[in-house]
């Protein structure tokens, strides 16, 4: 008799309720309809096919684009009893047959597997002969020429719609707008299936945006108060990973590299650490972090600006998956705009494409130089609209003001004029507050009308408005002049005074400090000095012992969300232990009895 859902999810999984449209999801896979699924990072995708596949008969045939990814999962569902495995490059010849004898013979519940394997001949003949629940094609958006991380090998996969009509197939993805939406329901042949839509919001994440000022300063303060926790530092290049790694281990924090060009080992060591260690945080280029599924990282850092707002919206939901409060900061300055900007000029996609990546650059320079609610200008990016300022990001807990700031324009504007449109933002910067370096005598700067007109203001502010003036396209960055700022076409109505210029005003340098109070109901960890906090200190030893006993990482035994609940409820026999979320029946039977014993000696 098939399993449902909702005793699968209890008994396998430890949990009493779907959450969200989950529920409905997964009753229109069981019974055997395909659907494409767009939800945010930590809100249950996984669950939408592992469920459907465990009440189907069958194996679940996942499409995952990442090794480390797949071993992953595979150990977490293995972890609850679900006969799981993965096929890909890793694996020798022997493991390989063994995992296909396996499939053949219905000894597996789930099994992953890479595109480019599944699209292979000899594998499609394979699963003519196994019978198969589901298709889950993870990381959908890769199939979409407008997503971020399209990938070739994802567009082959129509073909398992008309080799297999009647399995049902489900897409996910955690980031795509409405024009990736309808690439990929056309790519995967879903154009007639549902679309479930489950919200963009990441309440628990609070999303920083700073100017890139001294940004190694700004981030030793944001490091220092979160010693001992687990993140992700982006970085542009691979150069500026290693650099930024070896400075972030002189300053006392056990930081790794991760980029493409690394040794493969060495890479795969990092991943591994960052995986299984506690507190690990790693320095990257955008080579890492797909498919991440470690659910305590409390941070991610962009010391750059990304390329688009989706990419900034799925490298910032790698925080945060297990739903406590996390923190997005973002360095961002001139440079960044002009990097980006000369990168899609030189760029020799078609001019379609560009015009789409134009403008997704323009929605997250938007996203940057606001003044409103940054979580209500991510949401309306995705469509939602409708959306309260969530008192969780900066500009709702230090409010930024804007102003007239046409005179200012002009100042600037001028200065980069009568400078010749030679120099960069130091120089100009210089003029302006009549700061008579030795560079500005030498080209007779000192003597021009707009030397000191804005000595009234500090250097940042002038900083300000420059990056200002850069992303509203008044001003362009030359890198192949050593950052030389231009006049565009866009700014002579302002110099003439027919167009108004609003500026933000930038609040005193604040980076993400800790402490402060949330407006949202987020689950906390118990601070530290407290007897729940001392448990839960005790508790996670412990998982970290049994962890490394396995060789996994240690949110495979239990996520700090269910520690939490075992210190603040301390069960003490395996009924009420069993009542904790995330507990399921093979959990429950394999580490039960040690969590308690670390419960039933705690004096406190």
């Amino acid at each position: 008799m098939p399993r449902r859902p909702l005793d699968v999810l209890r008994d396998i999984f430890g949990y009493d309720a779907f959450r969200g449209r989950q529920a409905e999801i997964i009753d229109h896979v069981v019974a055997g309809g395909d659907c494409l699924v767009v939800m945010p990072t930590g809100g249950g995708k996984s669950l939408c096919y592992q469920v459907p596949a465990l009440c189907r008969a069958g194996v679940g045939i996942v499409v995952s684009p990442l090794i480390a990814l797949m071993q992953d999962q595979v150990e977490a569902l293995r972890q609850l009893g679900v006969r799981a495995a993965a096929l890909n490059s890793a694996l020798d010849a022997g493991a390989a047959r063994a995992v296909e004898r396996a499939l053949r013979n219905g000894d597996l519940d789930l099994l992953y597997v890479a595109p480019e394997r599944l699209m292979t001949e000899r594998f499609l003949d394979l699963l003519d002969e196994a019978p198969i629940a589901l298709f889950a094609i993870d990381e959908a958006h890769c199939v979409s020429q407008w997503g971020h991380d399209f990938r070739p090998e994802y567009l082959q996969l129509d073909v398992l719609h008309r080799r297999f009509p009647q399995v049902p197939r489900i897409g996910l993805t955690a980031t795509a707008d409405g024009p990736t939406r309808r690439d990929i329901a056309t790519r995967l042949g879903l154009e007639e299936a549902p679309l479930f839509m489950a919200g963009f919001d990441r309440p628990n994440i609070r999303y920083t945006v700073v100017p890139k000022i001294e940004p190694r300063a700004g981030l030793k303060r944001f490091l220092d108060g979160r010693r001992g926790q687990a993140g992700v530092i982006y970085c542009m290049s691979r150069a500026k990973v290693e650099t930024m790694a070896e400075w972030c281990v002189a300053q006392g924090f056990n930081a790794l590299p991760y980029h493409a060009g690394l040794d493969r080992d060495l890479r795969a060591r990092n991943h591994d650490r960052f995986l299984k260690d506690e507190g690990v945080i790693m320095v990257a280029t955008i080579a890492f972090g797909m498919g991440i599924d470690k659910p305590d990282v409390r941070f991610v850092v962009h010391l750059d600006l990304p390329k688009t707002i989706e990419a900034y919206y799925q490298e910032t939901g790698r925080a945060g998956r297990d739903g406590l409060p996390s923190e997005a900061l973002l360095f961002y300055g001139i440079e960044d705009v002009a990097r980006l900007r000369q990168l899609m000029a030189g760029s020799e996609a078609a001019e379609a494409f560009k015009r789409v990546e134009r403008s997704k650059l323009e929605a997250l320079l938007g996203f940057c130089e606001t003044a409103r609610c940054r979580r209500q200008v991510l949401l309306s990016y995705f469509g939602e609209t409708d959306t309260r300022p969530c008192g969780n990001c900066d500009t709702c807990l230090h409010p930024v003001e804007t102003r007239d700031g046409t005179v200012e324009a002009q100042k600037a504007l001028s200065a980069v004029y009568r400078t010749g449109e030679r120099f960069g933002a130091v120089h100009v910067i210089d003029v302006l507050t009549g700061n008579e370096t030795e560079k500005v005598r030498q080209f007779g700067h000192h003597t021009i009308k707009t030397f000191g007109i804005g000595k009234d203001q500090p250097k940042d502010f002038w900083r300000g408005v420059l990056r200002q003036l850069a992303a509203l396209g008044f001003i362009e960055v030359d890198l192949e002049r050593h950052g030389a700022l231009v006049l565009t076409d866009e700014c002579r109505p302002v110099l003439r005074g027919e167009q108004r210029v609003e500026l933000r005003i930038d609040p005193p340098k604040v980076t993400a400090a800790r402490g402060e109070k949330r407006r949202r109901s987020t689950p906390d960890r118990p601070a530290e000095g407290t007897a729940a906090g001392t448990l839960f200190g005790a508790l996670r030893a412990l998982r970290l012992e049994l962890a490394r006993e396995q060789g996994v990482p240690p949110y495979v035994i239990f996520h700090d969300t269910t520690l939490i609940e075992l210190a603040e409820r301390r069960p003490l026999d395996h009924l009420s232990f069993a009542q904790v979320p995330g507990v399921g029946q093979a959990k429950l039977e394999r580490y039960a009895d040690r969590f308690i014993e670390v419960i039933e000696n705690f004096d406190g």
